[in-house]
């Protein structure tokens, strides 16, 4: 699928959720140098506190640090994630959001990451790579593009595909199914300092 289509896509999505105005706002909206460290450190800051792999609870918590310290349109998207072409993360047929994410801790077997405009922010893509429960081609993939020891990739949209990874948004999350999830991180962080 090819960038633009994806990113027209991605915005009707916005629409169904956050208005057309949302859409409009995140559809234009470049990362500049200072939000990308704003949120190369939000991210930082996250993984140190957030154990396991739980993408959809570690991409709400992102969500939810960014849009306090950003003034640019932050969503959480659920989809597929593919590697080289080939899906190794989420449903390749339309799945009912609603329901996937009416749980605080979701049983949704596809990938979860944050859009700030084009730009990807996935907080989980390299942890899961380097766990032992992670798809073994993602976890090759990383290996070979990328090396050892990475915490968060950033990059535009149209990018990701030319480093073999493939994001196909699926539904975006509205802002009461990013606080719910907001709700079991935050359980997740307390659990793991007790």
């Amino acid at each position: 699928m090819s960038s633009v289509k994806t990113i027209a896509q991605l915005g009707r999505l916005v629409a169904h959720h956050h208005g057309w105005p949302a859409a409009k706002a995140f559809k234009a909206h470049g990362l500049s140098d200072a939000e990308r460290a704003a949120v190369s450190k939000s991210a930082l800051d996250l993984l140190r506190v957030l154990p396991g792999t739980a993408g959809a609870l570690m991409s709400a918590a992102l969500a939810v640090r960014l849009e306090t310290v950003l003034a640019a349109p932050v969503q959480v998207v659920a989809g597929t994630l593919a590697v080289e072409g080939i899906p190794v993360l989420g449903p390749s047929a339309p799945f009912d959001g609603a329901a996937a994410f009416a749980d605080p801790e979701p049983a949704f077997d596809g990938h979860v990451w944050v859009m700030i405009g084009a730009t990807i922010v996935d907080v989980t893509l390299f942890r899961l790579a380097y766990a032992a429960e992670g798809p073994a081609r993602l976890a090759r993939h990383v290996d070979l593009a990328f090396g050892p020891g990475k915490a968060l990739f950033v990059d535009d949209w149209k990018h990701a595909a030319r480093l073999g990874l493939g994001y196909e948004p699926q539904y975006v999350l509205s802002a009461q199914e990013v606080t719910r999830l907001m709700g079991g991180a935050y359980r997740a962080i307390v659990a793991a300092r007790a």
